[in-house]
């Protein structure tokens, strides 16, 4: 995969559905590459597990929805964030600012 390809990926992996200025933000679809979407995966169900004992804001986001969900409903949320957090700084050209 080259990197100029990266964005268009994301994008696809990336779902949304908008209708009247009511943006709707669904999971990711399985359109795209799918060894990116595994690597997303992995890598939020690994975020996820550790997650557990820490107290920042994602950890709480992360903790909030695997109580509400489940554990893999929660990796996919992740992957979705951190692929949707990826695309936005490709397509911008900043960098990422932990606050």
């Amino acid at each position: 995969m080259k990197i100029t390809t990266v964005g268009l990926d994301l994008a696809k992996n990336v779902f949304q559905h908008s209708s009247g200025g009511k943006e709707v933000l669904l999971g990711i679809s399985k359109r795209g590459d799918k060894y990116l979407r595994s690597l997303l995966i992995h890598g939020a169900r690994s975020v996820v597990l550790h997650a557990k004992n820490k107290e920042d804001g994602l950890s709480r986001w992360i903790n909030r929805i695997q109580e509400r969900r489940g554990t893999n409903k929660a990796a996919v949320a992740l992957a979705n964030k951190l692929a949707r957090m990826g695309w936005v700084l490709l397509h911008s050209g900043t960098e990422y600012r932990r606050t």
